[in-house]
């Protein structure tokens, strides 16, 4: 697995032409921004956070978003349930 991070990694490094550590960094604030989120809309959602809360920490529209993904889950469930 490392060895195919490695090859990713500098397969991006010159497709972008950047240093490798550059690569790193980028997927490092980008993970980050991506557990952030989850972590706040969790919150969100269990109830810890409120809604304004929420949009401040990670925007309207991926608050938005993940009500109506919510939404659609549930009324997977509710079919399922019922079918």
């Amino acid at each position: 697995m490392s060895a195919e991070i490695s090859d990713r990694v500098r397969e991006i490094a010159q497709a972008r032409d950047v240093p490798e550590s550059k690569v790193f960094e980028q997927a490092l604030e980008r993970g980050l921004e991506t557990l952030w989120e989850d972590i706040v809309l969790s919150q969100y959602f269990e109830g810890t956070l409120d809604r304004e809360q929420a949009v401040e920490q990670v925007g309207r529209s991926k608050v938005e978003r993940a009500e109506r993904e919510r939404e659609v889950v549930e009324q997977d469930v509710d079919w399922g349930l019922n079918a």
